[in-house]
This record gives structure tokens, sequence and C-alpha cells, in this order.
């Protein structure tokens, strides 16, 4: 399959222990079969506060989704264009349907801010706290794996790699 911007609508679907923690349509951007780019507006209503960036409404995501990978990169952009950095999520790979793409999230986050000074490993707790080392060690493992080789990716400046 192959998309164009601006030729299709798909619904992204992120789901977190097996409950959908949110559902927004995304315009489809491009899709060479293995990963899928999406773009869409701040699915929040409100403002999200992290400390380190505010997500808020005006904000542009674009979003890179592997059928392959165990990871989702999201480039986020203020309204008016300015980078404001990437937030990946540590993920199953990506469920891609004509209509939807899914992806399992397990709790583990890496934020690197536009100019790549600040790198923040985020939700180790949550992700120690939601037992998959025992329920899923294979996932488990993939998930740290990925969550190390992209924060050192970063580290390298070599981040937006993954996206071209």
């Amino acid at each position: 399959m192959s998309a164009r911007w601006g030729e299709s609508w798909v619904d992204v679907a992120l789901i977190k222990a097996g409950h959908t923690k949110i559902r927004y349509p995304a315009e489809v951007v491009a899709d060479d079969g293995t990963r899928i780019t999406v773009r869409a507006p701040w699915a929040g209503d409100d403002v999200r506060d992290f400390g380190f960036v505010r997500f808020e409404p005006g904000d542009i995501f674009t979003e890179y989704y592997w059928r392959d990978r165990w990871y989702a990169v999201k480039e986020v952009r203020a309204g008016d264009g300015a980078l404001k950095g990437w937030y990946t999520d540590i993920t199953r790979p990506a469920e891609v349907s004509r209509d939807e793409v899914v992806v399992e999230d397990l709790d583990l986050d890496l934020w690197v801010s536009a100019d790549g000074t600040q790198i923040l490993r985020l939700d180790e707790d949550e992700f120690a706290a939601s037992g998959l080392a025992d329920s899923d060690p294979r996932a488990a493992e993939e998930a740290a794996r990925a969550l190390d080789a992209l924060e050192l990716l970063a580290r390298e400046g070599r981040f937006t790699e993954l996206l071209v």
C-alpha cells in the first residue's frame, strides 16, 4: 500500500493493559508496507504538562508506526510549526489494517527534545509494576532492548535517522 498526504485516514488506537487508552483519527502521510506515517492534531482536550514538554491544543503530531519494531515515534510540533521534540512509546509492533493502526503500549517511553540535549527515559517504574516480565518475558525483553537502542541513537545524535 502506498499513500500520499491527504489521500486517506485511519483511526489510531493505543491499547494499554487490554483497554483502549485513546483513539483518534489521523491522516495517512505514507505507508511503505513496513512503516506507516500519519499526522494528527493533539488528541487531548486540554494541555498535558509533563514538566519537560507541554502537549496542547494546536500541536501537530507526525507519528511513525512500524509493523516490525517495538516502538512508535511521535514528532511533536507546536501550532506555529516549531519542533518541540520526539515522544517515543515502546509498543508491540503495530497492527495496521485499511482503516486502523493499533499499538499496544508497554509502559516505557523516551523523550528527546528538539535540540537533542534532553533525553529522558520515562515510566520505568510503571513498566516494572506491570508484571510484563513475568507474563510475557519475551515482550519485556524486546521492550527493554528497544528503549536502550533508542536512547543510544539519541545520545549519539542519530535519533532522526529512524524517520528518514
